[in-house]
């Protein structure tokens, strides 16, 4: 595994290639988007029938960071559910593994707009949280400074070796992180969108996610 290293607002972080981000001093792991019970909720709502695996699959993912990194402090950057119902109606098993990774450690379900009400499971439920010299959030807010939030999913197009890839990524600058999607399913929003490029600063960074963490300028071949 090899991250990429960030810093902001005097707080050294690890940006991982799994999407996670890790804060080795707090002992704080942040994931962003879940949307835990995707599929369960597409299907309800008479949307495009996914295979129903996105909650085993993220829940791997987020399985294997938790034990790479034991942190202290798991911190859920909002739409943890794809919506309320979804987190009542979790797949079998899917409730057990969770208060499993939940044992022993603090758990911050941060309010996402999929999921705006109080969750069913245990843990500390925050509209936003302020650790440090850092504030987690859902959505970032313009003008704000030492941020790290999610809710854009987040995607970077780049050529490699001759073709083009799309990869999920954070965005970085000097005043936020913006994470990608945890999430299986999920889908991504360029990265170069409008609402992003507002967002971010001069010399903002996209880091690509995959099986190491790549940071490219988020504005390659633009001056800003």
């Amino acid at each position: 595994m090899t991250a990429h290293p960030l810093t902001l607002s005097g707080a050294l972080l690890s940006a991982l290639p799994s999407g996670a981000l890790y804060w080795a001093e707090a002992g704080l792991l942040a994931v962003a988007d879940l949307h835990l019970g995707k599929a369960e909720r597409l299907a309800r709502r008479g949307g495009t029938l996914l295979p129903p695996y996105d909650s085993a699959e993220t829940l791997t993912r987020l399985e294997a960071e938790i034990a790479r990194t034991a942190p202290q402090v798991v911190v859920c950057l909002g739409d943890s559910f794809d919506d309320d119902a979804a987190a009542r109606a979790l797949p079998p098993g899917a409730e057990d593994r969770l208060l499993r990774l939940m044992a022993g450690r603090r758990w911050v379900w941060i309010a996402g707009n999929h999921d705006p009400g109080p969750a069913t499971l245990p843990g500390t439920h925050l509209a936003e949280m302020r650790q440090g010299p850092l504030t987690f959030r859902h959505i970032a807010r313009p003008g704000e400074t030492a941020e790290i939030s999610g809710h854009y999913h987040p995607k970077a197009r780049l050529s490699l070796g001759g073709r083009r890839v799309s990869r999920p990524c954070f965005l970085a600058d000097a005043a936020r992180v913006i994470l990608p999607a945890f999430g299986a399913y999920t889908g991504g929003l360029a990265s170069d969108a409008p609402v992003l490029d507002a967002l971010m600063g001069p010399g903002a960074v996209a880091i690509l996610t995959g099986p190491r963490a790549l940071a490219v300028p988020m504005r390659p071949g633009r001056a800003r």
